[in-house]
């Protein structure tokens, strides 16, 4: 059985999850009983779907390994992938308008506007997204060295952002539905980062499909011409 040889000193606690092991089957079986009992112990503590020692957000992605494409899988097991932190972040003005994507495919990647490209994941890339950031700030321009060097805030004092909606989707698939921007106002939580919205029920994302991320306002009253907003993904990622 491919794979079934890097189980035992793989680093993940639930590493059988990415070869899809489940009833001990024959070929299984077969396979067990010809290692060494160091071995045949180290694998088959792997196999059990025992609690996870990973914390946070890295904990939150092993549970979702069954769910990553085959190549992420294989690249997990052999070391050629690894789980790091991540944060997918864009920015983007307002520029008068009351629907404002965040991501979109003519997006190029630039170091302090954003670091994506046609609003997908490089290839390879899973991203576990655990939380979600939301902040606006006023730039002296519109240009995109002002953009770059403006300073970000919450959005707890501009109620035309604070009453707007957004909605999250990966390859037409909801990840937030309509929900209130509400959830990004953080001015008096201390222990908070600012903006940050953590996700009871994380999503998983992966490469080649299409990220839209729409911020719906029901007014633009009180919101400076020059406003741009940051949007964040955070979470876990496969990198190489």
């Amino acid at each position: 059985m491919e794979g079934l040889g890097l189980l035992a000193n793989s680093e993940y606690d639930n590493a059988a999850d990415l070869l899809g092991l489940g009833a001990m089957d024959e070929e299984l079986m077969g396979y067990l009983s010809a290692l060494d009992p160091v071995t045949r112990f180290k694998t088959l503590s792997k196999m059990k779907k025992s609690g996870s020692s990973s914390k946070g957000s890295r904990a939150e992605m092993e549970k979702f390994f069954p769910e990553l494409p085959p190549a992420i899988k294989q690249g997990l097991l052999q070391g050629k992938l690894r789980l790091a932190d991540a944060l997918i972040y864009t920015i983007k003005p307002i520029n008068g308008a009351k629907t404002v994507k965040l991501f979109e495919t003519q997006d190029v990647k630039e170091v302090g506007l954003r670091n994506l490209s046609n609003g997908r994941l490089p290839k390879n890339t899973a991203l576990l997204v655990s939380g979600i950031i939301l902040l606006q700030g006023v730039a002296a321009s519109l240009s995109s060295d002002d953009q770059k060097s403006t300073v970000f805030d919450v959005i707890d004092s501009v109620g035309a952002l604070s009453t707007g909606e957004f909605t999250i989707k990966a390859n037409k698939k909801q990840i937030i539905d309509s929900t209130s921007n509400y959830v990004f106002k953080t001015k008096d939580f201390t222990q908070v980062t600012k903006g940050y919205y953590k996700l009871a029920n994380p999503r998983l994302i992966v490469d080649d499909v299409d990220i839209e991320w729409e911020i719906e306002l029901g007014s633009v009253a009180g919101i400076n011409a020059n406003t741009i907003l940051f949007g964040g993904l955070h979470g876990t990622a496969t990198i190489p």
